[in-house]
């Protein structure tokens, strides 16, 4: 008769049970650009900047291709708390492919540089430049040896938008920030800004963030510390937007501002108050929104291989 697997021996040593696979690192399944049969999208990898490696992926409707239409620029940052993931990744084809489907919009996911080798504020520096290349080639009037086709035949920067999710959506924040301090080439103003379910974080914490404060304190400055190189308090702007006089929103260069967090989140009340703290300052832009995805966790709209987590947050 077999022996069981778990049976012990007469030794009293159980036999190993088969070891899984190690899992990849998340974002380290990459799949090539391509044409989405799901989504009719067609995306299409470019370099921004070859001295950085600074990189992106472009999605547009096939549609378009071949006509002469002009559709909204988007550029959208990937999360992965600045060490690990990709604009490349398997789960940002699939929702970037059914966010342009659904938002019928030209948008440049972004690949930037990631901690420890490259800590920040590289990945801000990079978001900065790739945008500023976006609007730049979408500005121009007729497309030139050299330039993106796509950006220059079909993007319209002036609905132009920036989002991201998780760090991405902290990236966004920044690099409106930037926009409205520094402009943009060619003048246009971003019309919104999405963060989705944005990180963010601070020493004082936020109700959400109270069922273990030793430890969310802790985490989030050794992590800060460890992407930043040591470089930025946790309390500094970039991280803790919550942090700056209420004159400082101004700065915020974007007409809208919508934020969406996750009720099973816990820096959900950091979103919240983000918001609470846009409408309460100086801001001149027109309208902050706060949407709320109930009953779900942070970034789930990743994980649905249709992308149908994100078109109700369009």
């Amino acid at each position: 008769m077999e022996q069981r697997a778990n049976r012990r021996h007469s030794g009293g040593v159980a036999p190993s049970a088969p070891r899984a696979k190690p899992r990849p690192v998340l974002g380290t399944r990459r799949v090539d650009a391509s044409t989405d049969a799901a989504t009719g999208v067609t995306s299409r990898d470019v370099v921004i900047d070859v001295a950085t490696g600074l990189a992106a992926r472009l999605y547009i409707p096939s549609d378009v291709l071949g006509t002469s239409t002009k559709l909204p620029l988007l550029v959208y940052f990937h999360g992965g708390a600045f060490a690990v993931n990709s604009a490349f990744s398997t789960q940002y084809f699939r929702f970037l492919n059914a966010l342009v489907s659904a938002a019928r919009a030209v948008a440049v996911s972004v690949d930037f540089r990631l901690a420890p080798e490259h800590p920040v504020p590289a990945a801000y520096d990079d978001a900065w430049a790739a945008l500023g290349w976006a609007v730049a080639t979408a500005s121009c009037a007729r497309v030139s040896s050299g330039q993106e086709p796509w950006l220059a035949e079909h993007g319209d920067p002036t609905p132009l938008f920036v989002a991201g999710d998780s760090t991405g959506g902290n990236i966004a924040h920044n690099v409106a920030m930037r926009a409205g301090r520094s402009g943009l080439p060619g003048g246009p103003r971003i019309e919104g800004m999405v963060l989705l379910h944005p990180y963010f974080c601070g020493k004082e914490l936020v109700p959400s963030e109270s069922a273990e404060p030793l430890r969310s304190l802790e985490t989030a400055e050794r992590w800060w510390a460890f992407v930043c190189a040591g470089r930025y308090g946790i309390d500094h702007p970039f991280v803790n937007p919550l942090a700056m006089p209420a004159t400082e929103w101004v700065s915020l260069g974007c007409r809208r501002a919508m934020v969406t967090v996750a009720e099973l989140d816990r820096m959900r009340d950091r979103g919240r108050r983000y918001v609470e703290a846009l409408r309460a300052s100086t801001w001149a832009g027109d309208e902050a929104v706060l949407y709320e995805d109930q009953g779900e966790r942070h970034v789930f709209f990743l994980s649905r291989s249709d992308g149908s987590g994100k078109t109700k947050q369009r």
